[in-house]
């Protein structure tokens, strides 16, 4: 396919071994991390969208008590947090049709849904509406401003994509979710843009 969007699948799928050793294991990302975990119950439910090969992120979630239930289109992925965390529930599954017909009370896509392109992010609100319990916690990066890039992966294209601030917080909105801290290019965390909100129906 030409679209660099539908390429992202395939290019971590066949890069999952190489990806596992380059994924650095300091958690950057922990300010936020913490924050997403202090809206959560004990002991919550967390689903983990995009979850690579399950660490450091969903590493330190389940080190931290709760249950986790990871979703990644690459089945190489997949098989290696199978590998590792045997006891939790790793799924291949595409986020952009995800149907688990259950909910949860943090989801997460982190570094994950900028992969989509706009209309697929636009289409994504629903689906996390759909498996998110009263008052879960919601958290995923995106760009800074309305756009595409395309940076690259051992030598392959990697696209990634954003809709502007304005759109998030409408589509946020529009599904239940109130935005409970937004950073774009936060210093803290190594540049990510991060949103976190909490589901209230």
């Amino acid at each position: 396919m030409s679209d660099p969007a539908e390429k992202i699948i395939g290019l971590y799928d066949r890069n999952a071994a190489h990806y596992d050793k380059d994924r650095l294991r300091v958690l950057f990302e922990k300010i936020w991390l913490d924050r997403f975990l202090a809206l959560l119950p004990a002991a919550g439910a967390i689903l983990d969208i995009g979850c690579g090969m399950a660490e450091p992120i969903a590493r330190y979630f389940i080190t931290a008590g709760h249950a986790l239930t990871g979703i990644d289109s690459s089945p190489a992925m997949i098989d290696i947090c199978k590998s590792r965390f045997p006891n939790h529930d790793w799924r291949v599954a595409d986020m952009r049709t995800l149907a688990l017909g259950r909910r949860f009370d943090g989801l997460i896509a982190w570094d994950s849904f900028f992969h989509l392109s706009h209309d697929a992010q636009r289409a994504m609100f629903p689906i996390f509406r759909a498996h998110a319990a009263p008052h879960a916690a919601l958290m995923f990066t995106s760009g800074p401003a309305h756009g595409e890039a395309i940076g690259s992966y051992r030598g392959e294209a990697l696209y990634h994509a954003s809709l502007d601030e304005a759109e998030y917080v409408e589509l946020l909105d529009r599904n239940g979710f109130a935005v409970v801290a937004h950073v774009a290019n936060d210093p803290d965390c190594d540049r990510r843009t991060v949103w976190l909100g909490t589901f209230a129906p």
